[in-house]
C-alpha cells in the first residue's frame, strides 16, 4: 500500500485500508477495529497518524468510538442519518463508496505545509518565507502561515490550529527564550514531520535548518581583530536557551581564543528587549538606547560594537549619536543581517542566506513525509561577510597614546 500511494499522507492510506476491510467485511458490524497503538505497530507510524485515520472513519460513520473500550464497526440500521441497502452478498455502509471529506480523500489533493514563525520583516524573515513559497510551488504544495510573535502560548495555539486544518507537515521558527511549546514535544513523540528553522531546541531531537552561527560570528570578530579592535562589545537580547544567540557567542569566544585575547564580557550588553517579537511597548526601545548610552559612558575603552541583529545595530547607532561618537571614526559597528540595498551597502554585516534556508526547510519536510524513519538532520548554511562603511581601524584613546 505504501509503495502504491507514497505521495499520499499515511493517515489517508491507513483510513483507506481500514475502509476497504470494512467494505469486504473483514471487520463485520460490531467488530472492534484495531486500536491506535495496534495500528502503530502494523503500519509503523505514530499515534497522531493512526488517531487521525480513526477520526476519519468516525466522520464517515464507518465506526463508532466507545470511551474505554475502543472503536467498533457501525451498524447502519442504528445510524439515524444513514441510508443503507442489504443484499445477499454485501452489506453497504454509509460513506464506503463516496467519502464525505473532499480534502481528506481527493486523490489529487495538494499537500499543505504549515509555517509557525515569530514574525518577519524587511530586517529578517521575509526572505525565509520567499524561499519556502518558491519550494512550495516547485513541489505543487501550499504554504500556510501563522505568526506567534515569540509567545509560547500563541505558538502552541498556532500548531494546534494547523494540525486541525490538516497540514501534512510543519516548519517551526521557535519562540525566543527558554520555553518551548509542549506541542513541539508531542510532534517529536508522535513522529509528525516537522523542521525547526533558524535555530534548534536543545534536548529536542528534531531536524533543523539554520545559519552556521558560530562560524559566522567568528568571521565577524576576526574582521574586527584585523582592524586592530580588541575591546569589542557584543550587543544582544537575553541569550538564555536561544541557540542562535548562544552559537554566536560561541563563535566570538573562539575567535578571541585564537587571537590570544581574553573575552571581557563586562563590555557586553545582554539585556536588550525591544527587538524581541513579543515587545510591543515603544518605551522598550527608549530604555534599550538609554542602557547602551550608559554602558558606553561606563566603558570608554570599547572601540567596536557587534550587534546580534540589525535592529540592535540601529539602537547602537542611536546611542552613539547621543554621545556624539561617530561611526566608524569613533566606534566601529558590525551586525548580523541588513536590509537589502543594491545601490549602497551601509552596515558591515554577516548576511544569512535566508532564501536558501527557507527553501531547504520546506524540502526537508517533504522528505520527512515520505518516510516514517525520521532521522534527525541538522543543516547549517554559511553566512557571507558583507563589508559596508561602518568598520574602520581601531582608534586608540588619547590617554593611551
Amino acid at each position: 500500500m505504501r509503495n502504491d500511494s507514497a505521495s499520499r499522507p499515511m493517515y489517508e492510506q491507513i483510513f483507506e485500508a481500514l475502509r476497504e476491510r470494512i467494505r469486504l467485511q473483514q471487520y463485520k458490524i460490531g467488530d472492534r477495529v484495531p486500536s491506535e497503538k495496534e495500528l502503530c505497530g502494523e503500519f509503523g507510524v505514530s499515534r497522531i497518524t493512526t488517531k487521525k485515520a480513526l477520526e476519519m472513519l468516525v466522520a464517515q460513520q464507518l465506526v463508532v468510538r466507545q470511551p474505554g473500550r475502543g472503536s467498533f464497526v457501525a451498524d447502519p440500521a442504528l445510524l439515524a442519518n444513514a441510508t443503507s441497502t442489504h443484499d445477499a452478498g454485501e452489506t453497504a455502509l454509509p460513506g464506503i463508496s463516496e467519502p464525505k471529506s473532499e480534502r481528506s480523500s481527493a486523490p489529487n489533493r495538494k499537500r499543505m505545509i504549515g509555517l509557525v514563525i515569530t514574525h518577519f520583516s524587511d530586517m529578517y524573515g521575509t526572505e525565509l518565507v520567499y524561499g519556502m513559497e518558491e519550494a512550495s510551488r516547485e513541489h505543487d504544495s501550499f504554504l500556510v502561515l501563522r505568526r506567534s510573535f515569540g509567545v509560547p502560548g500563541q505558538e502552541q495555539r498556532n500548531i494546534l490550529e494547523l494540525l486541525e486544518l490538516g497540514v501534512d507537515g510543519l516548519i517551526i521558527f521557535p519562540a525566543q527564550g527558554e520555553y518551548f511549546s509542549e506541542e513541539i514535544l508531542k510532534l517529536v513523540i508522535g513522529k509528525f514531520p516537522f523542521v525547526m528553522i533558524d535555530r534548534f531546541l536543545k534536548g529536542i531531537p528534531a531536524s533543523s535548518v539554520s545559519t552556521d552561527n558560530a562560524s559566522a560570528a567568528k568571521e565577524g570578530t576576526r574582521h574586527l581583530f584585523e582592524r586592530g579592535h580588541r575591546n569589542i562589545a557584543f550587543l544582544t537580547q537575553p541569550p538564555i536557551n536561544t541557540t542562535a544567540i548562544e552559537e554566536r557567542i560561541k563563535g566570538i569566544v573562539e575567535a578571541h581564543t585564537e587571537q590570544g585575547v581574553l573575552v571581557n564580557r563586562e563590555l557586553w550588553v545582554e539585556s536588550l528587549v525591544s527587538t524581541l517579537p513579543n515587545s510591543f511597548d515603544p518605551q522598550d526601545r527608549v530604555t534599550d538606547v538609554d542602557t547602551l548610552v550608559r554602558h558606553l559612558e561606563a566603558h570608554p575603552e570599547i572601540t567596536a560594537l557587534f550587534a546580534a541583529e540589525y535592529p540592535i545595530a540601529l539602537l547602537a547607532e542611536q546611542a552613539a549619536a547621543k554621545l556624539g561618537r561617530r561611526i566608524p571614526e569613533d566606534l566601529s559597528l558590525i551586525s548580523f543581517d541588513s536590509p537589502e540595498n543594491p545601490e549602497h551597502i551601509r552596515v558591515t554585516h554577516l548576511r544569512q542566506n535566508q532564501f536558501e534556508m527557507g527553501k531547504k526547510a520546506f524540502e526537508m519536510v517533504i522528505e520527512l513525509m515520505k518516510s516514517t524513519d525520521h532521522g534527525v538532520q541538522r543543516i547549517e548554511l554559511p553566512a557571507e561577510l558583507i563589508q559596508g562603511t561602518t568598520v574602520a581601524e581601531a582608534k586608540i584613546p588619547s590617554d593611551r597614546q
